[in-house]
């Protein structure tokens, strides 16, 4: 049987670019993860979400793997990026495009053709 942190480490394995969030990318239940999901959603790259809020234990259990308490939390190959005041501040510096299409480039041969 698999635990919530084993689900929480495949997530994040298997998703290059990932954001934990409260909400949806349409449909996003928090100022944060609003904020949060307009700035990657604009760098113009596919990334996988989990709504936190349908996943109570992963909701419980993240913060305590990732070390950081706060939410929308974001991912990419593997490293905690962080939370909505660092990636807004990286995508204003730029710095969030260019993590993000890079990681995409990288992986665009994982993905399965549209």
């Amino acid at each position: 049987m698999s635990t919530t942190i084993d689900n929480i480490k495949q997530q994040i394995g298997e998703n290059p670019i990932l954001i934990y969030m409260k909400g949806s990318p349409q449909l996003p239940q928090c100022g944060f993860s609003a904020q949060a999901v307009q700035a990657l959603m604009s760098c113009g790259e596919r990334f996988a979400f989990v709504n936190i809020l349908d996943n109570p234990d992963i909701r419980t259990e993240l913060p305590k793997y990732a070390n950081w308490p706060t939410f929308p939390q974001l991912w990419v190959d593997g490293e905690l990026v962080g939370g909505c005041d660092i990636i807004v501040e990286m995508y204003q510096n730029g710095e969030l495009e260019t993590l993000v299409k890079a990681t995409a480039a990288k992986h665009k041969d994982d993905q399965p053709e549209a």
